[in-house]
């Protein structure tokens, strides 16, 4: 599955915040907080227009959880389909794909680490080995690490270092050891993305 493997830097710089949440992002932002390109420091921010605010918001989003435009459409037409507000349906989807749990869990510091997690072979869920990071966990679901990557120096400075603290919706259920408790509620959810920019892009 392709994923994007350009310079985060610059994406981050475009949308104004840090995406993929690591050190040189954030670097990046500090020195040049303008977006980027040879008019990028000059570029006028007063007449934005209402399809760039809706497109910069989708482009956080998919970018933030590493799917392709094609997967990020098929996800909302999905939530458009469930009951309930579609924007938070769509959030909701999102949040459960397994390389978020294991990157909500503080198993891994970044979610393409966790998704490389996935990819090897690292993650069970209930018991049984799963490598689609795009594998949606449901409520009661158990998911852990197995004893090999349980003593990867890299996971356990994460888990020692970062001290991540998993939303509500996830349990501890053991050391590298986690339960989906409940379905995720969108206060749960602390992104920086207005979800109904998205809907109003995609409902054109």
């Amino acid at each position: 599955m392709s994923r994007y493997t350009g310079p985060k830097a610059r994406v981050s710089r475009r949308l104004g915040t840090n995406i993929w949440g690591t050190k040189g992002e954030t670097i990046a932002l500090d020195r040049r907080p303008y977006p980027p390109g040879e008019h990028g420091r000059s570029r006028r921010r007063g007449n934005v227009s209402e399809y760039l605010l809706q497109l910069q918001e989708k482009q956080k989003a998919r970018h933030t959880y590493g799917l392709t435009e094609r997967q990020f459409r098929n996800i909302f037409a999905e939530a458009s389909r469930r009951q309930g507000v579609t924007g938070d349906n769509m959030l909701r989807f999102l949040e459960l794909r397994l390389d978020n749990v294991i990157y909500r869990a503080g198993w891994g510091a970044t979610r393409p680490q966790s998704r490389q997690f996935v990819n090897h072979g690292h993650v069970n869920v209930n018991g049984q080995r799963v490598t689609i990071p795009s594998y949606r966990v449901r409520k009661g679901d158990v998911v852990e690490l197995r004893d090999k990557a349980r003593s990867f120096t890299v996971v356990q400075w994460n888990s020692d270092v970062l001290d991540r603290t998993p939303p509500a919706w996830l349990e501890s259920s053991g050391e590298f050891q986690i339960t989906v408790r409940e379905l995720p509620l969108r206060e749960q959810i602390d992104i920086p993305v207005r979800e109904q920019l998205i809907v109003e892009l995609y409902s054109k």
